[in-house]
């Protein structure tokens, strides 16, 4: 099985925020797989086939488990690179486990302990977006349930911390402090210049933004990077605001690999 994480190589998590078609996928996917390869770095490719927590009740959320587990088994195949999904419950982790090579806990389930336990027990590698209402010191808890439960291979996201209304903030020590605490570190450049709710029924964001928090999560020393891209973020189903477009990819990451290099 493939290895997330860890200084050596870097790592790069990256696709669209929720599964369109295999072709977008595949794009996607491509360029993130070659300017990783180039720069030495990890990819793992990463897609939602449901998007449980839209804003509104009318928001798409993806083709669901099924259709999207299988749409992943074939990108897997053809990319021929890791692959990771979100799952929202404990039947989800278990069966996602079959297709995919980590499952993501959200933000909003990160202190689930069924949901935990079960991606504890699945097999694979567990990647679990901090939650916007945590101290870094809080995941400590987290990965103990992981721990117990036989899951050796995890990372934690930040993924930014709210801030009033409609806004988040990232406190850089918290990577620090994560990583003294024997955690590997991935930072979302993407969620966290999001704007959540701010747009009435959808999620705005500061996408421009993000290369730029991504710089200084890589200068604190981080063991990879979480990114959502598009070829086109304003068509996105979702998180579009918040997107790097695809074709601005390759030159932000040899710009962050600079950076990495540095340390």
């Amino acid at each position: 099985m493939a290895s997330l994480g860890g200084m050596k190589p870097f790592t790069l998590i990256a696709g669209p925020c929720v599964l369109e078609d295999e072709k977008t996928a595949l794009k996607i996917g491509r360029a993130a797989r070659d300017v990783c390869a180039g720069l030495g770095w990890r990819y793992v490719f990463k897609a939602s086939y449901d998007k449980a927590n839209r804003t509104s009740i009318k928001s798409g959320r993806g083709p669901g488990i099924d259709q999207g587990l299988a749409l992943l088994a074939v990108l897997r195949e053809k990319l021929d690179v890791p692959v990771l999904t979100d799952v929202h419950s404990p039947e989800e982790a278990h069966k996602a486990a079959f297709f995919v090579d980590a499952i993501q806990i959200p933000a909003f389930l990160c202190r689930q302990t069924d949901l935990l336990v079960a991606a504890g027990e699945s097999g694979v590698q567990v990647n679990v977006k901090k939650g916007q209402f945590l101290a870094p010191e809080d995941v400590d808890a987290i990965a103990e349930k992981l721990t117990v439960s036989g899951c050796k291979d995890y990372f934690i996201t930040e993924r930014g911390t709210s801030f009033g209304y409609h806004n988040l903030v990232v406190d850089m020590r918290g990577l620090a402090t994560m990583r003294e605490h024997g955690h590997r570190v991935i930072f979302d450049a993407t969620h966290s210049v999001q704007r959540p709710g701010s747009l009435g029924g959808a999620t705005g964001g500061d996408g421009k933004l993000a290369p730029v928090l991504a710089r200084a999560a890589v200068a604190a020393g981080v063991d990879g990077l979480f990114i959502e891209t598009h070829p086109d973020p304003a068509k996105s189903p979702s998180d579009g605001p918040n997107m790097i477009p695809l074709a601005q990819l390759p030159k932000i990451l040899r710009q962050l690999n600079r950076i990495h290099e540095a340390l």
